[in-house]
């Protein structure tokens, strides 16, 4: 084993929404910076890929097996480069709702409260928008949170056909809004171009790819982080910092603090809850498509989103979730695990094939809240990493799909020029994608009940931080990617504090 002839003020292991995000923050303290990723350095992003690329699934999946709760091998869809999965995402970054920060009641159950709440996040959130381009427009939703400066940049256009379906549901009393969506010169801006890469010029940060680590050293006591173990190649490395900030994702970061257990944290570093790895949620996501008659290019932007639902209805009190299109298919990488869709487009559409489908539809996606459950959680059989995941509140999501086809049969109805089926098509996501993952390291105030502390540091570890999605104590119905990056931003005004 080699070790690293430098000694770092921070390390982060991980380099996506809240790693890369941290590594641009803190980049200009002049402190000594280590990035690792197991991924290389790739600039081009899913906006950039030509036509049916977008289905060849090797590309963004995991290169090893994880399973599921009957044992059985699945390859992930998680994306392994510098940037994580902002290279892959769909670039719509929203903020949650000020009541998704409080306890919630579900048909399903409950939705904790955060120990923080919105208005803890919105300076952060404001600081977030501005770094990574945000693009939107306020007035629309009446269910987004109070904002203390406008969106940086004006909204983003619709397609022609996303925009008379827009001007329909305003006819029909519904409040449809532009997405907030992050772009720059290069299409959607992402943790890679907005804060890897124009850091790397500093002389303070080092990134070093392909570095898988594959475990976290303690000192005897077991109170802090002295050493980071990677795999580089076929050779071992340690490196020794500071400040040890792990940003992996909620399945990873819980994976590499359990598999680091050791004689002073026998079930698992900063397990002492028993928490790391439980409490896993993913979102009840499902993708309803929409045939039309007239054609699209298949490659425009996500744009058109809405929260009628979200709260809930007259005929259901309870939250539903958030919609919001697809946008063009050959552009949408989690698209291409809906094989259900493709097998009865097939029978509906005679001259039936991926560029038919994407020209002539518009996909819709639909996001529920799923609720914490100790039972899903991540943990290790042996050497395998095993996800245990049943979905829940899923009565919710069904009401929400049911209620949205009824919403687009009306859209059809006023518009039979434009949409000559009345088959809509759904398919949920299966267990390998694992977009909007989060609540595996969940923080708080009580050591009993949480795994990190509100600066998102480890109760029983001082100098181990965690700044991925692990965070979350409960989920929401819209993507958690601001809401990631604007912590990390917080956790970097701490940290920034802490090596002064």
């Amino acid at each position: 084993m080699i070790v690293d002839d430098q000694y770092y003020d921070v390390i982060i292991v991980g380099t996506g929404a809240g790693g890369g995000t941290l590594a641009r923050k803190l980049a200009p303290t002049g402190k000594k910076i280590l990035l690792l990723d197991r991924g290389e350095l790739i600039y081009r992003e899913s906006s950039e890929l030509v036509d049916t690329e977008i289905f060849k699934k090797e590309q963004f999946h995991a290169p090893e097996s994880w399973y599921d709760n009957t044992g059985e091998p699945f390859y992930p869809q998680t994306y392994y480069a510098v940037g994580g999965n902002t290279k892959i995402w769909s670039g719509v970054l929203q903020r949650m709702r000020e009541r998704d920060f409080e306890e919630v009641k579900h048909q399903g159950g409950i939705s904790p409260a955060w120990a923080l709440q919105y208005q803890d996040f919105e300076p952060y959130y404001t600081e977030a928008e501005k770094l990574y381009q945000v693009h939107g427009k306020l007035e629309d939703d009446p269910t987004e949170p109070p904002h203390s400066e406008p969106y940086p940049f004006a909204e983003v256009a619709h397609e022609p056909m996303v925009q008379r379906i827009g001007e329909t549901l305003t006819d029909q009393g519904l409040h449809p809004f532009y997405l907030p969506l992050g772009l720059g010169d290069r299409g959607r801006t992402d943790a890679e171009d907005t804060g890897v890469s124009p850091v790397l010029k500093n002389e303070n940060v080092t990134l070093k790819t392909s570095a898988q680590v594959v475990c976290l050293h303690t000192n005897p006591s077991g109170s802090e982080i002295k050493a980071v173990q990677a795999k580089i190649g076929e050779q071992s490395y340690l490196f020794l910092g500071d400040i040890i900030v792990l940003a992996c994702g909620a399945v990873n970061s819980a994976a590499l603090l359990l598999r680091s257990a050791n004689e002073k944290h026998p079930n698992g570093i900063a397990n002492g809850s028993g928490l790391v790895g439980r409490n896993l949620m993913k979102q009840l996501l499902s993708v309803v498509v929409q045939l039309t008659a007239t054609s699209n290019s298949g490659t425009f932007s996500r744009t058109l989103g809405l929260n009628d639902f979200y709260w809930g209805d007259k005929d259901f009190p309870y939250p539903m979730g958030h919609v919001q299109n697809s946008g063009g298919i050959f552009q949408d990488v989690i698209f291409a695990e809906a094989p259900p869709i493709l097998s009865v487009l097939s029978r509906l559409m005679p001259d039936f094939g991926l560029r038919q489908l994407a020209t002539h539809s518009i996909g819709w996606w639909l996001k529920t809240e799923d609720l914490p459950h100790p039972d899903n959680r991540v943990h290790y059989v042996g050497d395998k990493l095993r996800i245990d995941y049943t979905a829940n509140n899923v009565e919710a999501h069904d009401r929400l799909v049911y209620r949205w086809v009824d919403v687009l049969k009306s859209v059809e109805q006023s518009q039979p020029n434009v949409f000559n089926r009345t088959t809509h098509p759904r398919s949920d996501m299966p267990i390998q994608v694992v977009a909007h993952q989060c609540g595996t390291c969940r923080f708080g105030e009580d050591p009993a009940t949480s795994v990190l502390d509100l600066n998102c540091r480890a109760h029983e570890v001082h100098n181990l931080y965690v700044v991925d999605s692990s965070f979350f104590p409960s989920h929401a119905s819209v993507s958690p990617g601001l809401t990631v990056i604007a912590n990390a931003l917080r956790v970097g005004d701490r940290l920034i504090e802490q090596l002064k």
